[in-house]
């Protein structure tokens, strides 16, 4: 009697082994998973609790989406293939605008509130975005991962420095009012003057505001622990091989701590205090509030990222050699909704399937979902260990900055990478998409206030260069191109999309 073959994707391994591939899996995505929660949780301005906080339900809501896309729930959730759920770095941006509109524990709220609304849209939309990859070729993904990588740059540079720019100089108050004193008397002199002989009065001159340099920023040591970082990293990529040089980046972390542990710089004394063990609450801020014009700045957002998913879903089925159905792959796209309006829940972000891990599957050969599965469940403990989300917002920015620019320039290199597939000298056109959609996105790097006349409630979408990258990438792209995309040409861009 012959009993049915098991596919690969669905194969049960040992317990031993699976747990271990798992752990492998985790280790590859846990440097680019804890980098968002730093990123969103500092631009709120929030205290090293609460940043802490946002890592552990960051790592809990990981595994929960993780398990629901490996696992499947329902015939609606999941495509049941091994993929590892991840916060998406295309939401940074717009996230830190949000941020940066309104800090602290009320922007936390309406940051949130837009996740939940997001998710919830991008749930009722997976059908049909799940049949728009052709609107998306690598010429339109290529130039949206390219400048993922460069605005997320001026992160990586801000750690390494101690902070962003504006922490580099402080006003010098204490001048500034001996100037403003001694320059209304001189103004009073001057106005009396002036009366006496039928003049206008004068205006009131003050000069340029002195400015004190903060010592702190971008100090030598710093940026050499910085550097340290950076040439390890290097170093295990270079003489490294497989699994050692996939986990790089996070153990080039490891290396910047135990350096700035040694020179003093890293203490543990919130990692003390936190408890071993604690459950991950919905609306630990509060409830969320809901503004239209932020969630549909993040649903823009979701758009993006499923359209990247649905390219990786397909590579991910050649890989494994499973056929995707239209049906798995809306199943896919809605557990990117799903984990999107869980994260907005127990306060974390946006998922998508890590393409690092898609990656970690090719090399390793290894096919089974339930190794993803076993990797959820990892990342479902880590979550509930406050002691780790301390440890994590422990790690001092400069050390984060060594490994940041290795991350995001990845990130970028990834996006050049996709872009060197597309055919620039049978379509011209090509250059021009790339040309005008990169400078769109650099407008809120180099002109952070180009916004600033325009309607208030637009500025999240406005002031996130990847979003005004994405937007005119797709609209040229339709332009020059029409609706003829290659659907073939994005799944080998989403193949070769692993350091993403």
């Amino acid at each position: 009697m012959s009993t049915r073959a098991v596919h690969p994707v669905d194969e049960r391994l040992p317990g031993g082994r699976l747990t271990a591939l798992g752990l492998q899996h985790v280790l590859v995505m846990y440097a680019g998973a804890v980098a968002v929660p730093l990123i969103v949780g500092r631009a709120l301005k929030l205290d090293p609790e609460h940043v802490a906080m946002l890592v552990s339900a960051d790592l809990f809501a990981c595994g929960i989406a993780t398990l629901i896309q490996s696992l499947g729930f329902t015939r609606w959730f999941g495509i049941k293939l091994p993929v590892m759920m991840g916060v998406t770095f295309a939401a940074v941006g717009p996230m830190v605008g949000i941020a940066n509109a309104a800090p602290g524990v009320d922007g936390a709220r309406a940051l949130f509130g837009a996740i939940i609304g997001a998710g919830i849209v991008s749930i009722l939309i997976a059908p049909a975005v799940s049949r728009m990859l052709r609107f998306f070729p690598p010429v339109v993904t290529g130039t949206i991962i390219a400048i993922i990588g460069v605005s997320l740059m001026r992160v990586g540079v801000g750690w390494a420095m101690g902070g962003p720019p504006n922490l580099a100089q402080s006003v010098d108050v204490v001048t500034l009012m001996n100037m403003v004193d001694q320059a209304k008397s001189t103004h009073f002199e001057q106005t009396i003057t002036a009366l006496a002989h039928g003049q206008p009065e004068p205006a009131l001159l003050l000069g340029s505001i002195p400015m004190l340099n903060n010592p702190g920023y971008a100090s030598l040591d710093h940026m050499a622990i910085a550097a340290l970082v950076l040439v390890f990293i290097l170093l295990l990529v270079k003489f490294g091989r497989g699994f050692l040089a996939n986990i790089s980046v996070l153990l080039g972390i490891v290396f910047g701590c135990v350096v700035a542990v040694a020179m003093g710089k890293m203490h543990f004394d919130k990692v003390a205090k936190a408890g071993w063990i604690d459950i991950v609450t919905p609306f630990s801020f509060g409830l969320p509030t809901f503004d239209l014009f932020m969630i549909a700045t993040m649903v823009i957002v979701m758009i993006v990222v499923m359209i990247e998913s649905t390219g990786m879903f397909l590579a991910l089925g050649d890989i494994t050699g499973k056929q995707i159905t239209q049906k798995e792959l809306a199943a896919g796209l809605r557990t990117d909704g799903l984990g999107t309006l869980i994260g907005g829940i127990f306060n974390t972000f946006p998922y998508t399937s890590f393409s690092q891990n898609v990656g970690l599957v090719a090399v390793t050969g290894v096919r089974s979902r339930w190794v993803t599965v076993a990797g959820g469940v990892i990342m479902i403990v880590l979550g509930l260990l406050p002691k780790m989300g301390a440890l994590v917002e422990s790690i001092p920015q400069f050390v984060l900055g060594g490994a940041g620019l290795v991350m995001f320039g990845m990130v970028a290199a990834t996006g050049i990478r996709i872009l060197s597939t597309v055919d620039y000298t049978h379509n011209r056109n090509n250059l021009y998409i790339v040309a005008l959609s990169i400078g769109f996105g650099m407008i809120p790097l180099v002109a952070p206030r180009w916004s600033e006349h325009m309607w208030h409630e637009l500025h999240p979408l406005l002031e996130s260069g990847i979003l005004l990258t994405a937007l005119s990438a797709f609209a040229l792209n339709l332009f020059f191109n029409g609706a003829k995309g290659d659907t073939a040409g994005a799944v080998a861009a989403a193949r070769v999309a692993e350091a993403h």
